[in-house]
């Protein structure tokens, strides 16, 4: 049990050198009644002691130092030789961590999470909508059991050798699998589009309070964004909010219980 209650968990989002994605990340978090910060990486790296005022730390979307060096690697070193410290020392908190397509790649270049992630099957950068099945314990994974949101890479094929495949089926440590959904079916599209190693699209660690995954849940925050809001516009609903938000409530809804 946690010892307590927080109403406005504090996020804090990485920035700097090619990632790309933290303002609809931000967005997203205080959309669902979190408090959100972006941080560049050389502020937390001048004030390490800043990371401990936080619940949540985010590695969000891009392509830092342009992948030139392997995606998320050379950002990766660079939090690992400045922050190695204070990165063991949250995660060892009640704390929940999540690391988006090339933050999946940097918490994989940390070692946080096992695993590796390179080119795509066909060598090309892909950029569409995939179904996905939720198969992990996690509390960013509470009630979801099938959804769809988009890719947009070039390096998500997940690899894993089949001795740590074992430990991670084990310990319940994959988030989601590509699936043929509705996307898939109705676009006539393949499920798993980069070729990942057993499907996996997102695992989990630190008995499920960090998750990676290639898919963007902060870019399906609104009904209108899914490829598919035309086909079901004319339905009844209560709401324009997407299948992605759900990731969001959920991070925030683990402080609040």
């Amino acid at each position: 049990m946690k010892k307590n209650t927080i109403k406005k968990p504090k996020i804090l989002i990485m920035s700097g050198y090619g990632l790309n994605c933290e303002e609809e990340t931000k967005f997203a978090f205080e959309s669902v009644g979190g408090k959100a910060d972006i941080v560049h990486i050389n502020d937390l790296i001048t004030e390490p002691k800043m990371l401990s005022k936080y619940q949540i730390l985010v590695f969000p979307g891009g392509f830092s130092y342009g992948d030139d060096t392997g995606s998320g690697k050379a950002y990766a070193n660079k939090f690992k030789n400045h922050l190695s410290k204070e990165l063991e020392e949250f995660l060892s908190q009640d704390t929940l961590a999540i690391g988006i397509c090339n933050g999946f790649q940097i918490l994989t270049s940390l070692g946080v999470l096992p695993g590796a992630l390179t080119h795509n099957k066909n060598g090309q950068y892909i950029d569409r909508w995939v179904d996905l099945k939720s198969i992990g314990k996690s509390p960013w994974l509470t009630g979801i059991k099938d959804i769809s949101l988009s890719i947009a890479h070039g390096e998500g094929r997940y690899l894993i050798s089949s001795k740590e495949y074992k430990e991670m089926v084990k310990n319940k440590q994959i988030a989601f699998t590509y699936t043929s959904g509705e996307i898939c079916k109705f676009q006539s599209l393949e499920a798993n589009p980069n070729g990942a190693m057993h499907d996996i699209a997102g695992i989990l660690g630190y008995q499920g309070r960090v998750l990676g995954m290639m898919p963007h849940p902060e870019r399906a925050q609104f009904f209108h964004q899914t490829p598919l809001w035309q086909t079901k516009k004319n339905k009844k609903r209560k709401t324009d909010e997407g299948a992605g938000l759900i990731l969001f409530k959920n991070a925030i809804n683990y402080f609040n219980k």
